[in-house]
């Protein structure tokens, strides 16, 4: 109606928007869709061809291809089509002590456990979560799963603990199962002294580390399994061998057994 005034009456552009009660603003306003359309089809292409871009870097690559549109209408466009990555938060860790690694002097003070990965002969990867005494290098359990669970790993430590008991202390690392709401409940109701190494410190549980390198050596980089059940088999023939054969250099070359049987059983000192 106000460009028909215009044009016929030869008014102003003012006068005009008076008289049919229209906003300047708004007769001057142009649609900007097909502009954001050419944005949809530009951030689509980039975001096909470097899908792991975040923002920053297609507004960047949007400057190098010579194109000057505002960074908060691309933003907005870029929200709308859902492309922003969504961030998963880190897990903020409590400060960990570092603590020296001195061997306890009796069984069940410390026991140290870790996590294995490796493949079946079909591709399909599987764990093991490996626990062993600190005091004489005992393996005390290995669990070999597709999936190991926090729940799974407490209840294999309650299984060990029918026939060891329960430590006063369990190293660990700052793995997802170990620092999960169900294994400090667990350590809680069994009165564990958790002790969380520092991240990125594997040093710091060492005993562990090289019964894991041993395991590896002699079981998981020997043989190719088929199925869990080949797996469990072979370890727990291989775990009954390292307790009951296999010589310690650092336990004067006794076995674990023997070592427990010569310190501990001779003496009624287990505990």
């Amino acid at each position: 109606m106000a460009n028909y005034a215009i044009k016929e009456h030869q008014i102003s552009i003012n006068r005009a928007c008076k008289l049919v009660n229209l906003s300047r603003s708004v007769y001057h306003y142009k649609s900007t869709s097909v502009e954001d359309t050419e944005i949809n089809q530009v951030l689509e292409e980039l975001a096909e061809k470097h899908c792991r871009y975040g923002f920053k870097k297609m507004f960047q690559k949007i400057r190098q291809r010579g194109y000057q549109w505002n960074h908060k209408r691309v933003y907005r466009i870029y929200c709308d089509m859902q492309l922003n990555l969504r961030r998963k938060p880190k897990k903020r860790l409590p400060v960990r002590e570092k603590q020296v690694l001195v061997p306890p002097e009796i069984i069940n003070r410390s026991w140290s456990m870790d996590f294995m990965s490796d493949a079946l002969i079909s591709g399909k990867r599987f764990r093991t979560v490996n626990i062993i005494d600190e005091c004489n290098r005992e393996g005390l359990g290995i669990k070999a799963s597709v999936s190991l669970p926090a729940k799974r790993v407490t209840r294999f430590l309650d299984l060990i603990a029918c026939r060891r008991g329960y430590p006063l202390q369990l190293r660990l690392d700052n793995g997802p199962e170990n620092i999960s709401k169900e294994m400090a409940q667990w350590a809680k109701e069994h009165k564990v002294h958790i002790h969380y190494i520092q991240p990125g410190k594997p040093a710091q549980n060492a005993y562990i580390e090289r019964f894991n390198r041993t395991y590896r050596e002699e079981v998981l980089d020997m043989y190719l399994f088929r199925n869990i059940g080949d797996i469990q088999t072979i370890t727990d023939k291989w775990l009954k061998e390292y307790n009951g054969e296999r010589p310690h250099e650092s336990l004067g070359n006794l076995t674990p057994w023997g070592y427990m049987e010569k310190k501990f059983i001779s003496t009624n000192a287990l505990y």
